[in-house]
Parts: C-alpha cells; structure tokens; sequence
C-alpha cells in the first residue's frame, strides 16, 4: 500500500460565509487495515458537491454536519488494495462515500462494485451517479415533466443541470431554457448541449432575461439556485406549472436568506413546489442507469467534467466549484500527475 502515508482532509473550523483554504486541514496519518468483511480503497477519483457546503454549518439537517478536526467524506471511485471480504475481492474498482483521502477502510456492504472498463471512474460520480439520478428523478418524478412542455434549468451548466437539460430535452420537451454564469457557459449550453436558450444571470435583470426566453411561459423549473432566479421563475410559471427544488446554491455562502417575495403566485396559478432529495429515488437507479447508458452509446448525451488534480488541491476543487468555475461536474483525480499511484 504504497509509502504506508495516508494524506486525509478535515474541518478545520465552520466557514462564516463563503468558506476559506484555513477552514480545512491536510493530515497524515498511517494508511488504514482492514477488519473483518472491511476493505481498503485506494481513493482515484472523488466528488466536491455543493450540498458539502451545507454541513460545514453545526445545524440539523437530512444528513449529520461534517464534525471538526474530524476527516471530511464524499462519494469517491478507487480500487480495492486489501480485502477481508469475500465479496469484494482485492482489484475491484468500488465505488464508496469516504473520499477526501487517499486510503480508506470501510465495510465491504458499504461499496458498489463498478465496471471502469465500459466506462470510467469519474462517470459513476457524474453522469451515472448521484448527480444524473437526481437530475433524471427530479425532472421525471418530482416535477413529472411530459412531452411539449416548455422548461428551466438554473445552475444548467453544473453537474445536475447539464444533465437536466438534456434529459429534458430527450424526454421531448417542447423548449429547454438555462441559466450560468459566464457567457462561455450560455454558449456552450446552447452549441454543444442543445438548450433553445440560455442567459447569464450576470448580465443583467433576471427576470427580463427569462420572460425574453420563455414566450410561452414555463412549465417545469428544476431548481438549483434559489433566491433571484426562483423569484424570477415564479412569475414565468404557467397554470399548473411545477417546480422540482434541487438546491439553494446562491445562497448557501450567505449569512442573510433570501426572501420570495412573490410566493402568493402559488395560488393564483395553482404551482406545485416541490423539494427532493435524491435518497429518496434509489428505487429509480436501475431504470435512471439503463436508459442513461442507452443514451451515452448511442451519443445522445454530452458528459462535462472539470478536473482538479492532486489531492493536495481538493480544496481548491471545492472553493473552485462554489464560484462556478466548473463545467459539468467537478472531479478531483488525487493522484498528482506523474505521481505513482
């Protein structure tokens, strides 16, 4: 297991605001061994996701806040370098949720086997992972989205709303309308992945924005932004429209909430809103998989990864992320280039 040095990130102190290189630290500690039926992952590949964000905050949630001075954890790919499990034997490529380190040890029952020979480690974090599930569950099963519907994406250019788009776009959406940040993104939105249109938020009114995009109203809004753009969807939605809240993202680094204003139009259009979690719809993985994969071999879907090498830079991922500095998913390979792994 390589030097024996296994280099692992913690919560250093809460974020106040938009969160700081000196919230985290970097240790080293002794590469872990197995126990009975556990295993040991050599970590390739892992996730930075914004809902980390959420539990560097003390509060209750859906899931328990990240402790201080305590490893950080996410969703990460790698092989298994040591086993005491039958199941899952020495070489398998697993995926797990102990990333944020290079070594980890865990229960065997709590990795999935996967197959980076059909496709590769970073897709089961993106593409066939929690962020296709959740776009995939959120547009179809939450805001049941039906052919000839005009929809929104916000964050579009991002893990989930990349995905989003082009699920709803396949599913026979009569417009498929984003949002991003950069008019790199608007461009790419539209050029490479076939969104009717998309504006940058920065440019300019939001809501004038999109009334110019959605002549015909909007149907469906899968929301990963919150705040303004919720507002501005909310007096764009049509009779009956439905709103799939994925994530807050404009205002998980603000100390202030963001108040809607305009929640009233609830009723007069009779709008559904709608949160979810993507725990909630892992009965739909097999499906989400199966139809996902059909559409990846057939070219029918663009896979956008960012990646950040080196797991001395998984911060800077992170941060990265938050500011909107990746296209489609942000990966973290953590194996520096030209570093032995």
């Amino acid at each position: 297991m390589s030097s024996g040095v296994n280099r692992v990130w913690q919560l250093a102190a809460r974020p106040t605001g938009f969160p700081s290189p000196e919230d985290f630290r970097l240790v080293e500690e002794a590469v872990p061994a197995p126990g009975p039926g556990q295993v040991v992952v050599r970590n390739e590949v892992m996730s930075v996701d914004p809902a980390m964000r959420g539990r560097m905050n003390d509060v209750p949630s859906y899931v328990a806040p990240f402790q201080l001075d305590r490893p950080l954890d996410g969703g990460a790919v790698g092989t298994v370098v040591a086993s005491e499990s039958p199941d899952v034997p020495v070489g398998a490529s697993v995926l797990h949720g102990l990333g944020w380190r290079e070594y980890a040890v865990l229960d065997a029952g709590h990795t999935r086997v996967v197959d980076t020979t059909i496709a590769p480690a970073s897709a089961y974090l993106g593409v066939l992972g929690m962020p296709g599930l959740t776009a995939y569950a959120g547009l179809l099963d939450v805001a049941h989205m039906r052919p000839d519907e005009n929809v929104f994406v916000s964050g579009a250019a991002g893990a989930v709303g990349s995905l989003a788009g082009q699920i709803a776009r396949l599913r026979g959406a009569r417009t498929v309308i984003g949002s991003a940040g950069s008019p790199e993104k608007v461009r790419y939105l539209v050029d490479d992945l076939g969104f009717d249109g998309a504006f940058n938020y920065k440019e300019g009114p939001i809501r004038t924005q999109l009334k110019q995009l959605t002549p015909d109203g909007i149907d469906v809004y899968f929301d990963n932004v919150g705040g303004e753009q919720l507002e501005a969807a909310l007096f764009r939605m049509n009779l009956h429209g439905r709103v799939a809240v994925c994530g807050a993202i404009s205002q998980y680094n603000s100390p202030e909430p963001y108040g809607i204003r305009n929640l009233s139009l609830l009723i007069s259009k009779r709008v559904s809103l709608l949160g979810f979690l993507v725990m909630d719809h892992w009965d739909r993985r097999q499906a989400f998989v199966e139809e996902m994969s059909g559409w990846l071999r057939e070219g029918k879907v663009k896979v956008s990864e960012t990646f950040v090498d080196g797991i001395g830079h998984a911060v800077d991922a992170f941060l990265g992320m938050l500011r909107g500095e990746n296209v489609g998913k942000m990966i973290v390979r953590l194996a520096d280039p030209g570093e032995p792994v």
